[in-house]
């Protein structure tokens, strides 16, 4: 059975061919049905609209063929494949707009290569500071160890507070090395953007000179 769609689609299909019949002289309709019967008929078949139909003129001589006309499915299908499509045009506009900025944003190599060290940079800078705190953590460390000295060494026999120094001491060491692993970590994954960004920078700066000396005029020959 024929959807809502279908049957709208092929009492359009038979409008249009019906109104080119009264254009161009009557026309006969003849097409073989799913049983195998061929039909023949004035107007447009509605046993048919699964299958093609030829369009015969007085003569018999065939003036056009009608195709079947679309069911719910393939309209469906034929919708997701525009969509398809066009998703893939915006995909490209925006791929070109990209481009654009960032042949913008880095005219050349060098401009590239001082921001890839500016952002390296403010990492660095947090690393140095971690660093500078486990520093300072391990002078304190050494003045724990002094006052462990008067308890023969034995932390389970300092008191309390002394082991809650050493506890806090070790977790604030281990915080600023988890913190500095993350940043080395973080420092690779800029490297990695760079150099996937200076790569495509390569491509779009040649076809940018490529552009400009086929704009540049010959020189003249002496």
């Amino acid at each position: 059975m024929l959807g809502v769609g279908a049957l709208a689609a092929c009492v359009s299909a038979a409008a249009l061919a019906q109104a080119s019949g009264q254009a161009s002289g009557p026309e006969v309709y003849t097409c073989i049905d799913k049983n195998g019967r061929r039909i023949t008929s004035d107007r447009f078949i509605q046993e048919c609209s699964d299958r093609e139909q030829r369009v015969l003129d007085a003569s018999g001589a065939e003036r056009r063929r009608i195709g079947p006309a679309l069911s719910e499915h393939e309209r469906s299908a034929q919708e997701a494949e525009r969509r398809k499509r066009a998703q893939a045009q915006a995909q490209e506009l925006a791929d070109r707009r990209a481009e654009r900025v960032l042949i913008t944003r880095y005219p050349d190599e060098a401009a590239h290569q001082e921001e890839r060290r500016g952002a390296l940079s403010q990492v660095d800078d947090a690393i140095a500071m971690a660093k500078g705190r486990i520093s300072q953590l391990q002078a304190d460390r050494k003045k724990l160890d002094q006052e462990l000295e008067f308890y023969n060494g034995a932390l389970a026999k300092a008191p309390v507070r002394l082991q809650h120094a050493f506890a806090d001491n070790d977790e604030a060491i281990g915080e600023q090395e988890r913190f500095i692993l993350a940043k080395q970590q973080e420092k690779r994954r800029i490297n990695a953007h760079f150099d996937a960004e200076l790569a495509k920078l390569r491509v779009l700066w040649a076809q940018q000179r490529a552009a400009q000396e086929a704009l540049s005029p010959a020189p003249i020959k002496p």
